[in-house]
């Protein structure tokens, strides 16, 4: 092996060693016992600090219903903690410890992330706490189904990587080469596929509302979409390539009261142009509860527009 060969490994050990001693003591270990369970009846995971608080960010699968649970930092230390607010719509979860916490790590921003750029993944896998493990981002924007007993959803711009995740890693840290949580890990899809739910202005939204509410409030149109391309001419009018085509429409939804239909290609919502699944639901957060709302559609050639009234999704877990 040649110096050039032995300086890149040098660069790329330093890198994944200075995440490691920065983040691995803000990782922690949770464990929670499912309500009404008999022995057995535990769920572990991970979580990072999120305040100076004690507020620490997991996933919501790893919460699940309880209301309590343990977390176990590296050096030892352990403390009693509650469940703040979680979100099953986007896998995240807020806890609160009832001793002191490490102060949190630099939180980054998920969409600057590139196909090929360093991660490191901090965690609990079976347990063994302060486990650390490298990778490259293998793709950005993937869609990750989220479903309770009464809504559905798609996780936005997931991060697949191939640093090594196993039960147990869910909730812990993403982090670039510099150090800054860009994800919180969520899933195993397979052998060198793991899934990171990403930190940007979507889910810093949603973690603000867990941390000051509880809860997170989402609008609701009750309509079913897919992305659809349009046709030649249309995109050439309008600059966009692609809209959203509604597969169906919710009886006695908001959706159908406007008048949307089956079939019909949405352009725009308020004037702001849509082309995935994703950027629709960016819109439908509190704010738009309510709220009078121009759907711009195309429909059997012809552009219409549509108002509608979004009401609040309810949701049962």
């Amino acid at each position: 092996m040649d110096s050039v060969e032995n300086d890149a490994l040098d660069s790329y050990s330093r890198i994944v060693t200075g995440v490691a001693t920065r983040l691995t003591p803000l990782v922690a270990a949770l464990r929670f016992r499912r309500p009404g369970s008999g022995r057995g009846g535990e769920s572990a995971g991970s979580a990072v600090v999120l305040t100076g608080e004690g507020h620490l960010l997991t996933n919501a699968h790893v919460v699940g219903d309880a209301t309590s649970g343990q977390a176990e930092f590296v050096d030892g230390t352990t403390a009693r903690i509650e469940v703040v607010g979680r979100d099953p719509l986007s896998d995240l979860a807020v806890v609160r410890s009832h001793a002191s916490v490490p102060g949190p790590p630099d939180y980054g921003n998920a969409d600057r992330l590139q196909v090929g750029t360093l991660v490191v993944a901090v965690g609990n896998p079976m347990g063994l706490s302060g486990s650390v493990t490298a990778g490259v981002v293998s793709a950005v924007g993937r869609a990750l189904p989220v479903r309770t007993r009464t809504a559905a959803r798609i996780i936005e711009d997931v991060i697949q990587t191939d640093a090594a995740l196993n039960p147990g890693s869910s909730g812990g840290a993403l982090a670039n080469a510099q150090g800054r949580v860009v994800g919180i890990n969520t899933a195993v899809a397979g052998f060198g596929l793991g899934l990171a739910v990403p930190i940007n202005a979507t889910t810093q939204q949603i973690i603000y509302s867990l941390l000051h509410d509880g809860r997170v409030r989402r609008a609701y149109l009750g309509l079913v979409s897919s992305p659809a391309p349009l046709p030649a001419g249309w995109s050439e009018r309008t600059g966009q390539r692609t809209a959203l085509r509604i597969v169906e429409v919710i009886g006695g939804s908001p959706a159908e009261h406007s008048g949307l239909r089956a079939g019909d290609l949405v352009l725009a919502v308020d004037g702001t142009p849509l082309g995935d699944a994703q950027s629709l639901q960016r819109l439908l957060f509190e704010e738009a509860i309510g709220r009078r709302t121009e759907i711009t559609v195309l429909r059997n050639g012809a552009l219409v527009d549509t108002v509608a009234e979004p009401a609040e999704l309810q949701l049962d877990a």
